[in-house]
């Protein structure tokens, strides 16, 4: 008993007390109970003080609660960018409010649509009086996931937030999944009330695709809706790709929820006859959003957000460690110099099972290409970029009406490989307003390994330059430098692979929305540190 005493009174100042001075502890976790959901507090009783044999802590609660799933619905960005598109299109404020926030604010807009309650966004599910708040802001939370049913999972019908979830069956009866065959029923029917059994769903990418396969209508300049545009198919992309099938398939949550190499007892309040589990997955659900999850660091307070400052350091930690280790290597190969020219080719190889980057297609990576003669003096550059995310030569940051092509031969200080998703409305012109966006302009994002681009799909081809380009294959892309150079050899040459999840045109179009979300983003921008991510880098010398 007093074992059990201390253990609910250390989580309890945990929850409610900084780790150290100037850290922000965030708000306790929501402990809510509905007739379909109950909040992740009521989970992270249970699931909390995990460790491995090490002392190493696995807790799911401190995991979770600084991952952008969890965040998906206090996303600031999310928020300016949903309240943009409804200011620009105020017609279809319902279908935008439906379709953003059943993957955002899955429970709160599963729960209205059951019992006939408006499903609104701002000031809606936002108001703190409102009675769907707290199960709106638990983002993408634990009993919204582990209900989900493996009924068309990999279909169409699934796609665009359509899961399946039983909106009848009343707690105790309600079946939760879980990733184990043995499962401890009478404890989870007890403190949550639901019947647990095991769902081998959880474990394929066609769960994840419920929602990170995504396709929104557009509508032509007369506000007349005109079809689907695929605006992220990652799914789509990894079943084009070699990690989809054997000889050695990787699924979405191997990559993105790594598994614990020994047994785990994933419950601390757990039956002694309930036996540690193996392949235990951690919650991390690391993706590529370093750059808002420094934002979210920086903003606990401000935003009342759930995790704590140091919750969303480490989950930003991984974030950079998934980019850096796990995405793609970069080569300088073929490095000539003749009559002051010098001729290099860079070699990116992908490591990722969809296009990168991947997700909203705000995101852009990019080659920064040095030389520097033998006094350290730059002789040619091409892709710097400043404080703010502006990348020097870039058409699009100079005019964000246009943008930067693809290129298989650099030879200007001023052509730049971008690798990025360019949309256009009806007209042809490019636009960032996702209701408007019909197709794409350009797209030669780095496409993964068995990828061939001539037989896809239309939704999931590359556009532009890059379709005709030969060095851009499946796995792989070679860019050529032919650079005039200056100053005395040897040359040293430094190639860098840079990446940012919000591209500095994107922030340029939503800025000239005036509504109250936008501001407060803004606000929380002009504190938040830009610098891209280095992905990869490779250097050279030449006498």
């Amino acid at each position: 008993m007093w074992t059990k005493l201390f253990s609910s009174l250390l989580m309890l100042l945990l929850w409610t007390t900084p780790l150290w001075a100037g850290e922000f502890a965030g708000d306790p976790l929501t402990r809510f109970s509905s007739e379909l959901f109950v909040g992740s507090g009521k989970c992270a009783v249970c699931h909390h003080l995990l460790y491995d044999k090490q002392g190493k802590s696995l807790s799911i609660k401190d995991d979770w609660r600084s991952t952008m799933m969890a965040n998906a619905a206090t996303d600031p960005f999310w928020q300016a960018k949903v309240s943009s598109e409804i200011s620009r299109n105020p017609a279809l404020k319902k279908i935008i409010e439906q379709k953003c926030l059943a993957c955002h604010m899955p429970m709160a807009e599963i729960e209205a649509e059951r019992t006939g309650l408006a499903v609104a966004f701002k000031p809606g599910f936002y108001d703190i009086n409102n009675e769907l708040h707290a199960a709106a802001m638990d983002g993408v939370s634990c009993s919204l996931c582990h209900q989900i049913q493996p009924d068309n999972l990999g279909r169409p019908e699934s796609f665009s937030g359509q899961y399946v979830l039983d909106r009848s069956t009343a707690k105790p009866a309600r079946t939760i999944f879980g990733p184990f065959q043995e499962t401890d029923k009478q404890t989870m029917r007890t403190s949550v009330g639901y019947d647990t059994t095991y769902g081998s769903h959880l474990l394929q990418s066609s769960f994840c695709a419920t929602c990170h396969t995504l396709y929104t209508p557009f509508i032509d300049a007369s506000g007349k809706i005109g079809g689907k545009f695929p605006e992220q198919t990652p799914y789509l992309e990894w079943l084009a790709s070699n990690y989809s099938h054997d000889p050695d398939p990787r699924s979405c949550q191997q990559c993105h929820m790594p598994t614990v190499d020994e047994k785990v007892k994933i419950a601390n309040f757990a039956p002694r006859h309930v036996k540690a589990k193996e392949n235990f997955a951690k919650h991390h659900f690391v993706g590529g959003n370093s750059l808002m999850l420094g934002l979210l660091q920086n903003n606990v307070s401000n935003l009342q957000l759930t995790a704590s400052s140091s919750n969303l350091a480490r989950t930003k930690q991984r974030t950079k460690r998934q980019l850096q280790e796990n995405t793609a290597h970069i080569n300088i190969n073929n490095v000539k110099l003749a009559a002051k020219i010098l001729t290099a080719t860079v070699q990116i190889k992908s490591m990722t099972g969809h296009k990168f980057p991947t997700g909203i297609p705000g995101r852009r990576a990019w080659l920064h290409f040095t030389v520097k003669d033998a006094r350290g003096k730059i002789v040619f550059e091409s892709g710097k970029v400043d404080k703010d995310g502006h990348i020097s030569g870039n058409d699009n940051d100079t005019d964000i009406g246009k943008y930067e092509r693809h290129y298989d031969t650099i030879t200007r200080p001023d052509q730049v490989q971008i690798y990025e998703a360019i949309m256009a409305n009806t007209d042809g012109q490019v636009t960032y307003t996702l209701l408007r966006a019909a197709r794409y302009l350009k797209d030669n994002r780095i496409l993964p390994i068995g990828f061939r681009k001539e037989t896809v799909k239309d939704d999931i081809k590359v556009y532009g330059k890059a379709a005709t380009d030969g060095n851009f294959i499946g796995g792989s892309d070679m860019v050529t430098y032919e650079v005039p150079v200056s100053g005395q050899a040897p040359y040293s040459i430094q190639a860098d692979l840079l990446y940012t999840s919000v591209s500095s045109a994107w922030i340029s179009d939503l800025n000239t929305d005036d509504t109250e979300l936008v501001h407060t983003f803004a606000q929380a921008w002009q504190t938040t540190n830009k610098s891209p991510v280095t992905i990869a880098e490779a250097k050279s010398v030449i006498k």
